[in-house]
């Protein structure tokens, strides 16, 4: 601090009665008394000593502030030029954010993320990239999760992982797809199904391993070798059972038969007149002869010769042992005679024992032993074997019906039903399609009736049509199923449910007409509109019961209250300690406040002279109450009370507003209230008492406790660093320190802070200035860390403030000392000249933590007899 003089000069011309003067002198020297009349014409010189800051500072109030050139913009100035900056900013100015890599108070702390884990600028901690965790994000998310903060489950299949980053799943041996749920397609196996099968003949290979699976008949490594003979089957684990030296088909098992053999396991010979492989030859042996059924050859009767036993040992017409005798056969309709019996051989169309009969009904062609080959009870020609048809069929067998639209023999006459009715081919006669009666099938079956003759009822409900011809029921809008019973399923409308519901929050729509049905909380043809505020549930017919301008669920009705408010109706506010959404956040640490934060917004509620987001910041100088609204009315150079603006008036006023004088008279004597005393009382008087005493005559003690010092005269305590209340006997309360107890600790992870220094004592297992960094060794577990950065400039603080004030006393003891030196001379020279003297002692400007003012007084004495004075 520094001082400067500031000198004012006024010219008073005084007249003071003899009476007066005596009484004055008599009071201060002990000289002779004169009744004299004076007269004098003097300067009267007036000092005041008016503290100014020093360079680099600025005063605001009573206060000298450190001013800095360039706005600390996030953080404060503690000296000139120099700023303090937040955790997370840096420069000169704080303005600048951390780099990436730092973070702390001046950015001085260095980032200990990896994998690309960025920090807090503020308190350092970790913010992972994806697919880490950790407090230094070195560990990839356990398996089974990945993403932000490995909070992301895998949906992996079939015994895959997932990428801890991207959440990509890598699919396991065998499997494929985006969730690894698809097994490899066929013909591909392994990592990723990059490798293709080499089974073959139909194989199939296995999805993880490639091992083939063989179809029946083959086996091997890749299913290219058949069963080995007398095996077939899948594996070629089955035996054949083929006989007479029969092959199996190595992949069914089926038995190819040698030539001569048949049946399912080859046990059978050829049936007769059959032979070969597989019996498909027919035997070409004549007159009875019979045939091996191995390769055909054919073994001749008695009597007959040749390869195929067509010539006769007798000539034509002979037979007998010697052919003597004559065959007894119609020769016209015989082919021959047996030669050894005599027996006949007809000719094709004739039997009986001579041949003279013809074939019987069925029956044609040689011996008559050839059966006809007709159909539907027809005869046959007994030579030829031609069929002659009944009436309504046609053909070489007479197995073909007459064409649609033709009857009767040869199908020569034309039937004339409608509606492709068919007619009988055999007499004409129409025989109705289902859903048409009457003799040419021309009418439709009646309502209500269907089917084949309409002999059918109806069955269908809900409006449906019946269809004349195969009783289906044709559903109106709505309905389906076999009898339209049904309503459309879900989700679907209309005329065969082709109807799709277009219905955004909707259970489904009507069946019929596709109206949407809408759920709870919403309305609108497409059911895509919110209720209307304060209407909720089924068509929005609710009203809502939340209170306090709280919503309620347009589904069922549920209060979403307001910040600030709780319950099922929003009745209640918070609880005290929480506010806002919800009441889930936690209130501010307020310091002098009336209670907990305010329910809704959470600021602090300040008790009167108080201000700022914890309310720890006292009212600045010249306003005072709450909310440091109001405006101090002290006048006088008096300090105002910053709780309820009652002025603390400086030495020698008084008043509510400090306006109204204690001393009053011509040259400022006179006490109000008081006689004037001698100026070695009055001096005395405003001489400050002893340490530890307060009040007039000093006689009241002061009750400060832990060090404080009380005001001399309102004996109000002025604590020391660490504490606070009106006698000085409470700490600072948990996360504050300082001075008056207005610094916020800034300690972190359940650490303590001093009251006093703001020193962060860390808890077991973290270390740093603010106990923010993770102790990895054992001598690192130390939980006495280095001083607060706040630490300095308190002590800087309070330690500039008390040499201020020993220095200020001390120059006030010497001026005091000097004027008492000096008015000691001037009285001995005084008594010298016995001449009446008017003197002026400079005034006292007397400054104190509590308040400052300025005291001045005047002396009067007679210097000059002489009563006629220059002009």
């Amino acid at each position: 601090m520094s001082s400067s003089l500031y000198v004012s000069f006024c010219f008073e011309e005084s007249r003071v009665t003899l009476f007066n003067l005596m009484s004055h002198n008599a009071c201060l020297l002990s000289h002779r008394i004169s009744y004299k009349t004076a007269y004098r014409r003097g300067v009267r010189t007036m000092y005041r000593r008016r503290s100014q800051c020093c360079p680099g500072y600025f005063e605001r109030g009573d206060m000298c502030v450190p001013l800095c050139s360039e706005e600390c913009t996030h953080g404060r100035c503690v000296s000139p030029d120099t700023c303090q900056c937040e955790p997370g900013w840096g420069g000169l100015d704080c303005s600048s954010g951390c780099q990436s890599d730092f973070w702390g108070p001046h950015c001085s702390n260095r980032c200990q993320c990896q994998n690309e884990g960025k920090c807090n600028p503020i308190t350092g901690a970790c913010v992972c990239t994806d697919g880490y965790q950790g407090w230094r994000c070195e560990e990839p998310c356990e398996p089974g999760y990945y993403g932000k903060a490995c909070h992301l489950i895998c949906q992996c299949l079939n015994g895959a992982t997932c990428h801890h980053q991207t959440g990509d799943c890598i699919c396991s041996l065998g499997y494929s797809g985006a969730f690894c749920g698809e097994r490899c397609p066929s013909g591909s196996h392994g990592q990723q199904c990059d490798q293709s099968c080499s089974c073959q003949n139909g194989g199939s290979c296995h999805h993880v391993s490639g091992e083939c699976s063989c179809l029946a008949g083959w086996t091997g490594s890749v299913c290219a070798q058949p069963c080995q003979v007398g095996k077939y089957g899948i594996n070629c684990s089955k035996d054949c059972s083929c006989l007479n030296g029969g092959l199996c088909d190595h992949v069914t098992g089926q038995c190819q038969c040698t030539p001569g053999y048949s049946g399912r396991r080859c046990q059978e010979e050829c049936p007769v007149g059959w032979y070969g492989p597989q019996c498909s030859l027919r035997c070409d042996c004549q007159n009875g002869a019979k045939c091996y059924h191995i390769n055909g050859a054919c073994l001749c009767d008695t009597g007959f010769k040749g390869p195929h036993c067509q010539e006769r040992f007798c000539p034509p017409g002979l037979y007998g042992l010697i052919c003597d005798k004559y065959c007894p056969c119609n020769a016209s309709n015989t082919v021959s005679c047996h030669p050894l019996s005599g027996e006949c051989s007809c000719t094709a169309g004739w039997a009986g024992l001579y041949c003279n009969e013809t074939c019987p009904p069925g029956y044609h062609g040689d011996g008559c032993r050839l059966p006809c080959s007709c159909s539907h009870g027809a005869d046959c020609h007994g030579v030829t074997g031609a069929c002659v048809c009944a009436p309504g069929y046609m053909g070489d067998d007479c197995s073909s019906l007459c064409p649609p639209g033709l009857y009767g023999p040869s199908c020569s006459s034309t039937c004339s039903c409608h509606n492709h009715a068919p007619c009988s081919p055999i007499d004409g006669s129409c025989s109705c399609r289902e859903g048409w009666q009457g003799v040419d099938c021309s009418t439709l079956c009646s309502s209500g009736s269907w089917g084949l003759g309409c002999n059918q009822s109806c069955l269908c409900a809900n409006g449906a049509a019946c269809d004349p011809m195969d009783g289906v029921c044709t559903c109106s809008p709505g309905w389906r199923g076999e009898h339209c019973l049904l309503p459309c399923p879900g989700g679907m409308y209309g005329l065969e449910c082709r109807g799709r519901c277009d219905c955004s929050h909707g259970d489904g729509c009507d069946h019929v007409t596709g109206f949407c049905r809408c759920l709870a909380g919403w309305t609108g043809i497409r059911c895509d509109s919110v209720c209307p505020q304060g209407l909720w549930g089924p068509n929005c017919s609710v009203t809502c019961s939340c209170q306090n301008r709280g919503s309620c669920s347009p589904e069922d009705g549920t209060c979403v209250c307001s910040p600030g408010y709780r319950g099922t109706s929003c009745k209640r506010v918070c609880s005290p300690g929480f506010y806002g959404h919800r009441c889930s956040q936690s209130c501010p640490q307020c310091v002098h406040s009336s209670g907990s934060c305010h329910h809704v917004t959470g600021h602090c509620d300040c008790l009167s002279g108080f201000y700022g987001s914890l309310c720890n910041q006292v009212c600045f100088s010249g306003s005072y109450g709450k909310g440091c609204s109001e405006i101090c009315l002290c006048t006088n150079n008096g300090t105002c009370n910053p709780i309820d603006g009652s002025c603390q008036c400086f030495p020698g006023w008084i008043g509510e507003d400090c306006s109204h004088s204690t001393y009053w008279g011509q040259i400022c004597l006179h006490f109000c209230g008081l006689s004037v005393e001698p100026l070695d009382n009055i001096l005395l008087k405003r001489q400050s008492c002893p340490l530890g005493f307060y009040g007039r005559d000093c006689t009241e003690v002061c009750r400060c406790q832990n060090g404080g010092n009380c005001d001399h005269m309102t004996g109000q305590c002025a604590c020391l660093t660490g504490f606070i209340g009106t006698s000085c006997e409470q700490k600072c309360p948990p996360g504050t320190f300082g001075y008056g107890c207005q610094q916020l600790c800034d300690c972190m992870n359940n650490a303590t802070c001093d009251y006093v220094t703001g020193t962060c004592y860390c808890s077991i297992g973290y270390k740093g200035i603010r106990c923010d960094q993770a102790a990895l060794m054992m001598e690192e577990l130390n939980p006495y860390t280095k001083i607060s950065p706040a630490r300095g400039g308190s002590e800087h603080q309070s330690a500039g403030a008390v040499m201020g004030i020993i220095f200020l006393l001390l120059l006030i003891m010497m001026a005091m000392l000097s004027l008492f030196v000096w008015f000691r001379q001037r009285q001995k020279d005084k008594g010298h000249h016995m001449q009446p003297s008017v003197a002026y002692t400079p005034g006292l400007r007397i400054t104190h933590t509590d308040y400052s003012g300025e005291l001045f007084w005047c002396i009067d004495s007679v210097s000059n007899p002489n009563p006629n004075p220059d002009p």
